[in-house]
């Protein structure tokens, strides 16, 4: 079905503000809701986390008296929890919205390690949380699809919480915006720079997403074994948390957490807390390509958010950016040379991957037993 029968519907109905954070199998509706809106609209707002899309949504409703729509992955119901039952809950304040939820995971749908569990689940969350919801999938007719709308929408007139829950496939879109910035370094060739500038002894913990996969195809073509890295599938923008308890343990060992720009804005108050604790050893790089990349390309919410004036302001004694192969051999051997830490670079990178990029051969087990048996 095409995402623009969906938000055609929406608007008919006087749903008319959209929020959430993106993801692949919501790459048709994120296409048409910027080719429609644009990244500056208050008609669309992306969102830091999906919890705070809902607050987003709360907002709306209070003020304008009409439902909004969010999106999200089945992930982000984690983030969502809260205020889904604390807030907009019919036994709390009744605020009905339209949630968009993508199935990553779904049983019997090949998919990657950490959208299995979230998969099985995703239903019976919807069902535990009191939310009524219907299916979208690649064959859904527009006629059932408006006889679901029409159901959902009377349950959000009692004050509910609603939600289509999207199988693969089944939202398209006849838009093609183009995602971009102005930089040229890839975020593969930044990760190469940062492994080479690496010491034998130092330890990665790397985010969720094509950061890590490039990281584990680099170990290959280096002739280096993965026992050094943690690649942090799932529990997007924990990366950091991750790295910091290591640098905590492990004082005599260099720690470089692998972040990305949509990952540490989900958790941003990782930054203060990280900075509290002063670890010396640990390198904190936040890759920034303004985009969630990883699952489409769709733009960040942050947009000219000075993320090392951020850090600064968080307690970070040395903080840097680099926007060039260049800059960044520079700011990593005056980091690196320094004695001062936590440190915090920002490295301005190009959307885009290869297009033949693979992912890892081992599971996430293997790669904690190997990367703890590393650190014993």
């Amino acid at each position: 079905m095409l995402a623009s029968v969906l938000l055609d519907t929406c608007l008919k109905s006087g749903i008319d503000f959209f929020t959430g954070v993106p993801d692949s199998l919501l790459k048709g509706l994120c296409d048409e809701l910027y080719a429609r809106y644009g990244t500056q609209s208050d008609t669309h707002v992306v969102a830091h986390n999906e919890g705070g899309a809902v607050a987003l949504c709360a907002g709306h409703y209070l003020s304008a008296r009409r439902p909004g729509l969010c999106y999200m992955q089945n992930s982000g119901l984690g983030n969502a929890v809260n205020p889904l039952a604390s807030l907009m809950d019919p036994e709390v304040y009744a605020i009905p919205c339209l949630l968009v939820i993508g199935w990553r995971g779904e049983p019997g749908v090949k998919d990657e390690p950490q959208h299995v569990k979230q998969g099985q689940v995703t239903l019976g969350q919807l069902d535990l949380l009191g939310i009524p919801y219907r299916t979208l999938s690649q064959d859904t007719s527009e006629e059932a699809f408006l006889s679901d709308f029409k159901a959902l929408s009377s349950e959000m007139s009692r004050g509910h919480t609603v939600a289509f829950v999207v199988r693969k496939g089944a939202l398209q879109s006849s838009s093609s915006p183009v995602y971009g910035n102005q930089y040229s370094m890839t975020r593969e060739k930044a990760a190469e720079i940062l492994l080479s500038a690496s010491s034998p002894d130092d330890i990665f913990v790397s985010t969720t997403g094509k950061l890590s996969r490039e990281v584990f195809e680099l170990r290959e073509a280096r002739g280096e074994d993965h026992s050094r890295d943690f690649l942090t599938v799932g529990s997007m923008g924990h990366a950091g948390m991750i790295a910091l308890r290591i640098a905590s343990e492990k004082q005599n060992r260099r720690v470089w957490c692998l972040d990305g720009d949509g990952a540490c804005l989900m958790h941003l108050g990782a930054l203060p807390v990280i900075a509290r604790r002063l670890p010396a050893n640990l390198v904190h790089i936040v890759i920034n390509n303004g985009a969630h990349e990883t699952v489409g390309g769709m733009p960040v919410c942050c947009g000219a958010m000075n993320i090392p004036g951020i850090a600064s302001a968080a307690g970070y004694p040395l903080v840097r950016s680099a926007d060039s192969e260049e800059s960044l051999k520079s700011v990593l051997s005056e980091c690196l040379s320094s004695g001062q830490g936590p440190a915090l670079i920002e490295v301005k990178c190009a959307c885009g991957s290869r297009k033949d990029l693979g992912r890892p051969t081992t599971t996430p087990v293997q790669n904690r037993d190997a990367f703890m048996d590393h650190l014993a």
